[in-house]
């Protein structure tokens, strides 16, 4: 251990203990104890406290035994005989400077100073965005940082962090040598689809300040999530992987020891401490190396690099002019390379040969009208994509075809008609695979920097940026990304890969024909698909890197909860990958259809939950209910005053009639965990005849988030109709009329809810 890392994160750590109780003494006075004190949209109090202590802080008072907590876990700073190896005292002092942070941040929320605004003079380009949803740049004003991540947008990303398509991430701590070498750190990380949480400052500049120069746009949608201009924010990052494990890993505040194990083998993020490394600085990153996260410095610092707390080196330093390359750019690519080198971390990345930047970190840019060079669909135009099987002759595979005009007569802000159809071929391709594929489109197309996709079959819309066309981006690059990523993802059952872009309205008018023709035949045979026409489900075991007893299993009829997988999509990723996380299960015998109990599924899920979970029904959330991770699109769980269910989406952070909001009600429902009368749920699971059919269906459902009744509002109607009840969806509550039993039971009496007149549930 270095005597000089010690030395400086010692004295770092005793000072911003020193400062974070001086700070709380001055707000007890000031606004007394009594202050709630707690960060957006959260169950998890202070993840970082609740954490390390099992302390949950709601307000100023109950951070008098956390500061004294964290005085007890300080050391004197080293003298200048007798070397020691340090290391725990030093993570000690990590771990008490982590309290005090968030300590120091409660307290300015508690004085309304957090998200942080803005105050940087210099001149901002254009595109600079922050996106967490009470936090948005308002239009008058400052704009404000983006502040902790909530519980809303950590799930969101879940099943992104356990598929492995976002792969980690990275705090970076600082301001970079240049603007041209933060824009470029960011961009490679962004390619590799890592994380970028941003924080902290040199002389008082950021790389907050330095990305929005350059016009980068920052936010959730974006993977770049600036927490604030000081190294005190950097807390946020950690407060963020606390959350992974007590969301996904079902592990309870205080567990601090499975907490931090936790994530030195399944979270992988790492620290990027650009420029002047203070002692705050070495301090705080003493507290990152607890979590198993090491810290790459681009300046001279004293390294660490044996093994132990890490998997392998705790602090790298690379000073910058040391790296090998002529420009800022070239140091950029080598800096960020070493950094993924000493996490560990597995990156996957497919080359596409277009002209501007790609990966998944650019699919939530969005691109507005006046950055606009032309559109496809929407209200001017008409856009469709189409994917069909076809025989190996029929297709050259790597052909790109324009059919029509290009866009470069269209006056800038135009728009025109686009039809994709892409031609496949393969010795193990089947039909059934197409929808599968072909929703496809809309990832791979949206993982073009400053390319907008929204939709699928005859109702996308693409937008191109002026950026992006000035780079040189065509209608032929949209056939090179969907050539190069089908032999990337699907590369087991597709050999060959043909795109042919039609403009011409002609063909275009001909194209919509057949593919809408297609899309009717596919619905047809989906609908036909049942629990009971196949002799195999599926499992779902991704989410066991996060949540490693939990086992999804998905039937024609029941979707992945996560709502990213349907029974199809699981039978193309076991055809791709044969020992990946979609397993065939024979159902075997059926020992109950009402319940949807089968042998199979039982020996399955019992052997692969590590003999945890020995019996599951597919259709019943009052018994033996599915377990879950954390990456749930929603959260059903019984009301028994009602005799019915509520369904809460995790998009709605209001109260609930169960006296939770989503986020506490999701540690009942998460963590692999098997509760009767809970159970997460893929939205589009309400739509089964299969969903809760042992209980009565879904005429027990008698509360509703508003965002589900709003944004299915068609299907549900449909579901309605199907039940036997049109007006159904009205007399099912949402948090706009009941938050409350009491306020619940009178709104179904009145509306004469169904489920007050079926068999008690209990």
């Amino acid at each position: 251990m270095s005597r000089y890392i010690a030395t400086a994160a010692i004295r770092g750590a005793n000072r911003i203990v020193q400062e974070a109780d001086a700070m709380l003494q001055k707000a007890l006075q000031e606004l007394g104890p009594d202050t709630p004190v707690a960060f957006t949209n959260t169950a998890y109090y202070l993840p970082t406290i609740l954490g390390f202590t099992g302390m949950e802080v709601s307000k100023l008072g109950d951070l008098k035994p956390v500061i004294e907590y964290a005085k007890g876990l300080l050391h004197p700073v080293p003298g200048d005989k007798n070397w020691l190896p340090y290391l725990g005292e030093t993570l000690d002092c990590g771990a008490a400077t982590l309290l005090a942070e968030e300590a120091i941040e409660g307290i300015r929320f508690a004085r309304g100073l957090e998200p942080q605004i803005i105050t940087w003079g210099g001149t901002y380009g254009t595109g600079g965005s922050f996106t967490s949803p009470e936090f948005a740049k308002e239009a008058e004003g400052p704009a404000r940082l983006n502040g902790p991540i909530d519980d809303i947008q950590l799930r969101a990303w879940g099943i992104q962090l356990v598929d492995g398509r976002m792969p980690g991430f990275a705090a970076i701590v600082g301001a970079a040598r240049s603007n041209e070498a933060a824009v470029q750190i960011v961009r490679e990380l962004q390619k590799r689809n890592i994380l970028v949480f941003l924080s902290g400052n040199v002389n008082g500049r950021s790389i907050i300040h330095q990305l929005m120069e350059e016009g980068v746009e920052m936010g959730y949608d974006t993977y770049i999530v600036p927490f604030g201009t000081d190294t005190i924010s950097a807390i946020y990052a950690l407060g963020f992987a606390t959350r992974s494990a007590l969301t996904f890993g079902g592990m309870k505040g205080g567990q601090i020891r499975e907490i931090l194990l936790y994530n030195k083998f399944r979270v992988f993020a790492f620290v990027l401490a650009l420029g002047e490394v203070d002692d705050l600085k070495y301090a705080t990153a003493a507290g990152a190396i607890n979590y198993g996260f090491p810290t790459l410095a681009d300046t001279v610092i004293p390294q660490i690099t044996p093994t132990g707390i890490t998997r392998y080196e705790h602090v790298v330093s690379m000073p910058w002019d040391d790296i090998e390359g002529d420009t800022d750019t070239e140091k950029a690519r080598r800096f960020v390379q070493r950094a993924i080198e000493v996490r560990g971390v597995r990156i996957k990345i497919t080359e596409v040969p277009i002209p501007v930047p790609y990966g998944s970190a650019f699919e939530g840019e969005r691109v507005r009208r006046q950055d606009m060079r032309i559109e496809f669909g929407g209200k001017e135009s008409r856009c469709f994509e189409y994917l069909k099987m076809a025989d190996f002759d029929a297709v050259e595979d790597g052909k790109v075809t324009v059919v029509g005009p290009t866009f470069d007569q269209v006056p800038e802000g135009g728009a025109m008609d686009l039809g994709i159809v892409v031609e496949v071929a393969g010795r193990k391709m089947q039909e059934d695979f197409e929808p599968v594929l072909e929703r496809q489109i809309h990832y791979f197309i949206n993982g073009a920097s400053g390319i907008q996709h929204i939709g699928q079959r005859d109702i996308a819309w693409i937008r191109i940026s002026k950026a992006a066309a000035q780079k040189g981006f065509n209608l032929e690059h949209f056939g090179k990304i969907l050539h190069a990523r089908f032999h990337a993802d699907f590369g087991a059952i597709v050999d060959k890969v043909q795109v042919t872009l039609y403009t011409e309205p002609a063909k275009v008018e001909e194209w919509l024909g057949k593919a809408r023709e297609a899309y009717n035949q596919r619905n047809i045979r989906l609908a036909d698909m049942t629990d009971e026409s196949v002799e195999e489900f599926y499992s779902c075991t991704l989410c066991q890197s996060f949540a490693p007893n939990h086992v999804c299993v998905v039937s024609p009829e029941r979707l992945g909860l996560c709502g990213a997988y349907n029974w199809l999509d699981c039978k193309a990723s076991h055809q791709i990958n044969p020992t990946g996380p979609n397993q065939p299960i024979k159902k075997g015998t059926c020992l109950d259809p009402t319940y949807g109990i089968f042998e199979g599924v039982n020996q399955f899920v019992y052997q692969n939950s590590h003999q945890t979970v020995s019996n599951v029904t597919m259709y019943s959330i009052m018994r033996d209910p599915m377990t879950a991770c954390g990456c749930f699109e929603c959260i059903a769980m019984v009301i028994p005053e009602a005799n019915g269910i509520m369904v809460v989406s995790r998009e709605d952070p209001s109260m609930t009639p169960a006296g939770m909001t989503f986020s506490t009600l999701a540690g009942m429902a998460g963590g692999g965990l098997q509760t009767p009368g809970v159970m997460g749920v893929g939205k589009y699971y309400l739509l089964s005849r299969k969903f809760i059919s042992a209980d009565g269906g879904f005429k027990r459902v008698v509360w509703m988030s508003s965002f589900l009744k709003e944004s299915m509002a068609e299907e549900l109607k449909a579901v309605a109709e199907r039940e036997g009840d049109p007006d159904l969806i009205d007399k099912i509550a949402d948090e706009r009329v009941a938050t409350t039993v009491d306020e619940l039971l009178p709104f179904l009496e009145e509306k004469g809810h169904p489920a007050l007149t079926m068999d008690p549930l209990f």
